[in-house]
Order: structure tokens, then sequence, then C-alpha cells
């Protein structure tokens, strides 16, 4: 699934994470949110994760879980979860495995250099283990608050 696409099953992919290892099939059964970011303590992606641990009781009130994901080492997210009080998990993805799956990886600018870097973007995961949205080159204000009313519509007939 090099570039993921709505409607397709996403592939099993394991990652570290802060609660422990990460594993997409242990999430059968329930509706999952992946948002990928940058990277941690900066200020775009401090807003995001207070965004969505702001509404996490909202998530947990559909069943649904909520996963960030970066490119940052675990004592990084470690760091950035408990400064935040993030009642979610980081996953850790140095090797960019899931970043590749989710084609999330862009040539982006900074400080007028070329740098490659992850394209802030989320995927709802339904309960099937189906793609059933996505969102890339998220603008941060709202988003969160976005995903959630997706999540909501996942769960009516």
């Amino acid at each position: 699934m090099t570039a993921s696409v709505v409607g397709l099953k996403v592939p099993e992919f394991i990652l570290p994470g802060t609660g422990g290892e990460f594993k997409l099939s242990g999430h059968a059964g329930k509706p999952l949110v992946l948002y990928f970011y940058p990277r941690d303590n900066t200020p775009g992606c401090t807003t995001e994760a207070g965004q969505f641990r702001d509404l996490h009781s909202e998530f947990v009130r559909f069943g649904c879980a909520v996963y960030g994901i970066s490119r940052d080492n675990i004592k990084s997210h470690e760091g950035f979860k408990a400064k935040l009080g993030l009642p979610f998990d980081l996953l850790s993805d140095t090797d960019e495995m899931a970043c590749a799956l989710f084609d999330v990886i862009r040539k982006k600018k900074l400080y007028g250099k070329d740098v490659r870097g992850i394209e802030r973007s989320s995927f709802l995961i339904d309960a099937d283990g189906y793609l059933a949205r996505e969102w890339r080159g998220v603008k941060v204000d709202g988003h969160a608050a976005e995903v959630l009313k997706a999540v909501g519509q996942l769960q009516q007939p």
C-alpha cells in the first residue's frame, strides 16, 4: 500500500510506542486514528497534539483509539507526551516504515533549505481495518475536531 487509498485494507505494521509495541491488528474491531506529525516539541505539533488531547474523551466515547506518529525516538516521545499530558500513545517511526506505507514523506522547505520531512497527515481506519478517510497537508487549527466528526459518522448506520 505504498500510497494509501481510501477503501483499501491497511496492511499490518508494528511500531514501538510510548505504551509498548503497537500492532495494527491489535486494534481490530474498533476505529483507529493515526496522525503523522513532523516533530516533537515544535509549535504546530504541540498545538495539534493538544487538540487531540482535549478531544480524546470524545474519541474514546466512539470507541476510537488515537495515536500520533513521527520519526522521533521513544525518549523524545516520552518527554513530549509527559510535557503535554497526552492520554494517548506516540509511535516512533525512525526507519520511516509507516511513513512509507502511508506515503507521508515529502520534500519541504525549512529556512530556505530543501529537507525531507513528514507532511502533516491523518488517517481514519475503520473497525474492519479499511482506510475510511485521509487528510493530507493538514492545517492544525480545527483538524482534530474534523477527524472526530468523521469518526462519529462511521458510527452511523
